[in-house]
């Protein structure tokens, strides 16, 4: 298991039903490789804990354009954005961009 923190604003919380954080615990067989990835959090995030409209949340195995990424409050560009490794303790932080008008 990986326990990390997952944070939510800018709209996206309400993907997940009006919740800002969440404390999860990601078991490692959803980990495609031998190491837990930002992607492989996100696709367990959708088959478990998304409450509506998944696409407004992942395109294909990835985020959805509009949607800013921190892992540990940086980027995930500068870590390696869905290949970032993710260990226990860590937060992965997602913000939208997107807003009607």
């Amino acid at each position: 298991m990986v326990n990390i923190k997952l944070e939510f604003s800018g709209g996206m919380e309400l993907l997940f039903d009006n919740q800002r954080s969440i404390d999860v615990d990601i078991p490692m067989t959803a980990a495609i490789g031998s190491d837990m990835t930002v992607r492989d959090a996100m696709i367990w995030m959708r088959d478990h804990l998304l409450k509506e409209r998944p696409e407004m949340f992942m395109k294909d195995d990835t985020i959805r354009p509009g949607v800013l990424v921190l892992v540990n409050d940086a980027d995930w560009e500068l870590s390696g954005l869905e290949e970032s490794v993710i260990e226990d303790g860590d937060t992965l932080t997602f913000i939208s961009t997107l807003h009607g008008g």
